[in-house]
């Protein structure tokens, strides 16, 4: 692939935050973009790393219009070496092969696209705080862009990239969180694109998501959308329980987004000798072991909180507290040995790290 690169003036380039606890998640975003464009007649072409900048798009673009989009995050990691670290970044990119398949949307070559993101993390390598705790947050997006109304496929797409530096997801921070148990909507139905991450499944949570917040709870816990009886996944993550000596978390049935850090940490918990399930859990099971004590520890997985402990949950206007409502000593446990991992600090003997800038 022929990349274009047109990089940014050194006397144009933005002010970088500085790496604290006002540093926040989503509101940064670094100097430069990738952009890849495809059409029917030429293919994947014009790949180009330029400025950050507004995007051109028609009024009539479908992605606007008919919601075909799938996108994906993932981090960069400055190690205490100085060495700068991706995590997982191509299964992230098969991930975002198979959204695509769902949606309709032409495959991409995913080492043209790695290639890219690596040079355009190195670009802005500047960006990626030093403070640990704090990364270089890459979201690729992949749009729909013809200029058309009409329920159909595009034939015209927009793929791109962009980088941001990011702390804690929550402001909790790795502070346990509430949760709320919403048996009144549905985020996504089997057979539908639940297991693919579009920016629809996000936005039918968003209702849900507001009315947990007016009630003091950070997240919303969803149930599967037949019965509304078994849990499936929290708004933004993935999420385990455990209950007396088993681990607990919900199958990959369809309707839930298959995470990369909940299978790393699925491979952890199963390194380490615990015994974790993925089966479908009742709520009212749930409920039933909160009250005996027998739930020890909820915690969700996912690339922005990494794992993000679960203090007490809300079922029915009923608030639970999940073991003694502060860290449990296993999401403690998982969330330093990840960022360990992550950061270069230990061994890594799944091959989850690259390190790009040597």
């Amino acid at each position: 692939m022929d990349l274009q690169i047109t990089k940014v003036e050194e006397h144009d380039r933005k002010p970088i935050p500085p790496s604290d606890t006002q540093l926040g998640f989503g509101r940064h975003f670094s100097d430069h973009m990738f952009q890849f464009n495809f059409d029917t007649e030429n293919g994947w072409h014009n790949a180009r790393i330029t400025p950050y900048g507004p995007l051109t798009l028609e009024p009539s673009a479908m992605c606007l219009h008919y919601a075909q989009q799938v996108f994906e995050g993932l981090k960069a990691y400055r190690g205490p070496d100085g060495g700068i670290r991706l995590f997982r970044y191509k299964d992230n990119l098969k991930r975002m092969q198979r959204s695509a398949a769902r949606l309709c949307m032409p495959a991409f070559n995913e080492d043209d696209v790695a290639d890219s993101l690596k040079q355009l993390v190195l670009i802005d390598r500047h960006w990626i705080p030093e403070t640990e705790g704090c990364t270089l947050y890459i979201r690729p997006n992949y749009i729909a862009t013809d200029p058309f109304l009409g329920v159909r496929p595009s034939q015209g797409y927009l793929f791109y990239i962009i980088a941001g530096p990011v702390g804690a997801y929550y402001p909790e921070g790795f502070n346990p969180v509430g949760i709320m148990v919403n048996d009144t909507y549905c985020r996504a139905v089997i057979g539908g694109v639940g297991e693919a991450k579009t920016g629809g499944n996000y936005g039918s949570s968003l209702l849900g998501q507001v009315e947990a917040k007016a009630k003091g709870f950070s997240q919303v816990l969803w149930l599967d959308a037949n019965e509304h009886k078994y849990v499936e996944e929290v708004g933004t993550m993935n999420i385990f329980f455990m209950i007396g000596d088993e681990i607990v978390t919900s199958p990959l049935t369809g309707s839930i987004l298959p995470g990369i850090t909940r299978d790393s940490s699925i491979q952890l918990l199963r390194d380490w000798g615990y015994t974790v399930n993925e089966r479908l859990l009742a709520v009212d099971d749930l409920v039933i072991a909160a009250e005996k004590g027998e739930l020890k520890e909820i915690f969700g997985t996912g690339t922005a909180a990494i794992i993000s402990p679960v203090g007490h949950l809300s079922y029915k206007e009923k608030r639970h507290v999940v073991g003694d409502g502060r860290t449990g000593h296993l999401s403690q446990k998982l969330f330093d040995h990840l960022m360990d991992i992550q950061y270069g600090k230990v061994e890594d003997p799944h091959n989850w790290i690259e390190r790009i800038d040597l």
